[in-house]
């Protein structure tokens, strides 16, 4: 039986590498890291998410790739409080929130809201 330990990285198609990268990592302080010849991604903690541009994406890729099609938990240990106030700083929109939901560890206190490209990302923080 195969048994899986940990996500290593994850890859989002996008619209426009350089805006994503500029709302990963001056929105939700992401760090850019630069590898292989010319591809980019977003690193946080442990994990990355490598960047592909819609229509030249790197192969092999998904059967669909498309900007706005993920649904991403992202867990933080700022307050839900402070992360609305930052998004609001930056002029992001909170879609819903604060909502309590059920992460892979148990119950979490999450908000919602959209990238550039319209993908559904959620932080929050652990609760209990």
């Amino acid at each position: 039986m195969i048994r899986l330990d940990s996500l290593d990285h994850l890859v989002l198609t996008v619209a426009d590498i350089p805006r994503s990268i500029a709302f990963y990592t001056e929105v939700l302080g992401m760090r850019e890291e630069r590898f292989g010849a010319g591809r980019s991604a977003l690193r946080f903690g442990d994990q990355k998410i490598n960047l592909h541009q819609a229509g030249r994406e790197f192969e092999p890729k998904a059967a669909r790739p498309g900007p706005g099609t993920a649904d991403l938990c992202f867990l933080t240990s700022v307050p839900v409080a402070g992360v609305i106030a930052a998004l609001q700083r930056h002029g992001v929109a909170v879609e819903e929130g604060p909502v309590a939901r059920t992460g892979a560890r148990g119950p979490i206190l999450s908000v919602y809201l959209r990238d550039p490209d319209g993908n559904l990302i959620e932080i929050a923080n652990p609760a209990g």
